[in-house]
């Protein structure tokens, strides 16, 4: 890709993260049925045909925020060298990106955001469907970091993972705690894992 079109990309990476945090407020200052796509455009300082270039549905507006926790945690699960132990591997990676901070209030926006899918399916919907990608990206590497494991057992820590941060997260999101929900991800991810192998 040319310097060009990499800038590109990166400025159409912004905008689509700036209209998603927009969304997500928006949501989660009215509801999901409060909201409309025209709101989230004019609030965001574009016209509604480019908000429709950049998202299908108001709904769908939000997965970029949804997804950039997930797209750091793999970057960092990523950096493991391979033959790693790989549970270890993914608890650390998920201790770092979850106690990384909260710099940008993204995380306070998800939060946000759940509380108002929990009451409007297609919100929902985004949201899982954003847990099951995740979960598919990141099954390459866990099969770099551990290259002779049963492919079985990759899915299932795949599966374990993805599951153990979704459930912290929406169990944070229901109450009033304020510091990340690192300790519990770890917990659920211990559970969910405990019939695993611990392989040195």
């Amino acid at each position: 890709m040319s310097e060009t079109g990499s800038l590109t990309e990166r400025r159409r990476a912004a905008t689509r993260l700036e209209i998603a945090r927009t969304a997500a407020r928006l949501f989660t200052e009215h509801g999901a049925s409060g909201t409309t796509a025209e709101a989230i455009a004019a609030a965001a300082g574009i016209g509604l045909r480019t908000f429709y270039r950049y998202s299908r549905t108001k709904e769908d507006a939000v997965a970029p925020l949804l997804t950039v926790g997930g797209d750091a945690w793999r970057a960092r699960l990523a950096a493991t060298e391979p033959g790693a132990p790989l549970l270890p591997a993914v608890e650390r990676a998920i201790r770092a990106s979850l106690g990384a901070g909260d710099e940008d209030g993204d995380l306070a926006s998800v939060r946000g955001l759940l509380r108002a899918a929990g009451e409007d399916p297609d919100l929902a919907a985004v949201w899982y469907r954003v847990n099951r990608d995740s979960e598919a990206g990141l099954l390459p590497i866990l099969a770099r970091i551990a290259p002779g494991a049963d492919p079985l057992e990759l899915r299932l820590v795949a599966a374990a993972a993805t599951d153990a941060i979704r459930v912290a997260l929406e169990s944070w999101a229901e109450g009033e705690e304020h510091a990340a929900p690192v300790e519990l991800a770890v917990r659920c991810l211990r559970a969910l894992t405990a019939g695993l192998p611990r392989r040195p």
